[in-house]
């Protein structure tokens, strides 16, 4: 398969094809993480079907003191990787085929969620990151779009804004892609030393310390909950060798579904410990939060949720988060 770069909507536009359209949005520097996105289009446009990839490093998400010059453009290496990952065409277009005639006096406003977690530490961030997918969207005009789960706030207020503005399409997440030693893949990763990477790993350990607290107190319930008198339980517990499990499965079994203050203390240990590191890792935040809004959850919340870390390492910004589901819905996730 040979990639068509194009630099214009009409090129797109003027463009045939038979199935639907599937369009991975990019600010390029694309890794393992942006061919995946792609594997994943290619895989549901099918054969008939035609995947885009756009490279745009969006000039109204940067705010002041940001790496907008820093940020890297390989337009070669991206269109390499795009076709090794089954992309049909990549959409590269300017700034000013974007915004024409400067930056755009109407915007779409991230309201509340949008100032919250990323949105506090970066104000304006989402806003500039939902006009330009609403613009990428009109100018790629796709059946279906694909967006990474580790922007986890941002593919929120996405999904969001589809919704709220009725635009006609449809948006999947792709799980997001690691290195083999947990680090979530980012196209900040390459400012990293060899020092600065080891501290950053951090952020993985912190989100895989409070999945396994989580995991650990649903199995705990769930074996609690198998055996239905106060003494028998623990009798039960005790047979499999569940001593500290037997000690409180009383109060186990009658606590709300899951423990959001465990989870985040599991993350938040290691956190701390990573502060000693050389260099240090600087914390902006830890949450554990509804998908749906991006506010803490309370200890008795039932369904999805999302442990999001944020930090920085040296003079590089890296976010992460995981999926987790409390109570009825299940385990973690």
């Amino acid at each position: 398969m040979t990639t068509t770069l194009l630099r214009t909507a009409a090129e797109l536009h003027a463009r045939t094809r038979a199935g639907r359209r599937a369009v991975v949005m990019t600010m390029g520097a694309l890794h393992e993480g942006h061919a995946t996105l792609v594997r994943t289009a290619r895989e549901i446009a099918g054969p008939d079907g035609e995947v885009v990839v756009t490279v745009f490093v969006n000039p109204l998400q940067f705010g002041a003191g940001e790496d907008l010059d820093r940020y890297p453009r390989t337009l070669d290496a991206d269109l390499k990787i795009a076709e090794e990952a089954g992309a049909d065409a990549v959409f590269a277009p300017s700034v000013d085929e974007v915004y024409p005639g400067g930056e755009p006096q109407v915007r779409i406003s991230a309201g509340p969620m949008g100032e919250r977690l990323e949105g506090a530490t970066r104000p304006g961030h989402f806003d500039g990151m939902l006009t330009v997918v609403a613009k990428l969207l009109h100018l790629t005009r796709p059946d279906v779009a694909f967006f990474g789960q580790k922007d986890a706030q941002q593919l929120a207020l996405i999904r969001r804004m589809v919704r709220d503005l009725n635009f006609g399409v449809e948006i999947v997440a792709v799980p997001t892609v690691r290195e083999a030693d947990g680090l979530a893949l980012s196209s900040r990763n390459r400012y990293l030393s060899a020092r600065e990477r080891r501290t950053a790993l951090a952020l993985s350990a912190a989100l895989f310390a409070g999945r396994d607290r989580h995991a650990a107190q649903e199995a705990l319930r769930a074996r609690a909950r198998e055996v239905p008198a106060t003494q028998a339980r623990a009798e039960a517990l005790s047979a499999i060798g569940e001593s500290r499990a037997a000690a409180d499965a009383h109060a186990v079994a009658k606590a709300a579904p899951g423990n959001p203050a465990a989870v985040r203390a599991a993350a938040r240990q290691v956190l701390d410990e990573a502060v000693r590191l050389d260099p240090p890792l600087v914390l902006d935040y830890l949450a554990l939060v509804d998908p749906s809004d991006f506010t803490e959850i309370a200890d008795d919340f039932i369904g999805e949720a999302v442990l999001a870390v944020a930090a920085r390492v040296g003079t590089t910004r890296l976010i992460d988060n995981l999926p987790l589901t409390f109570g009825t819905l299940g385990a973690a996730s």
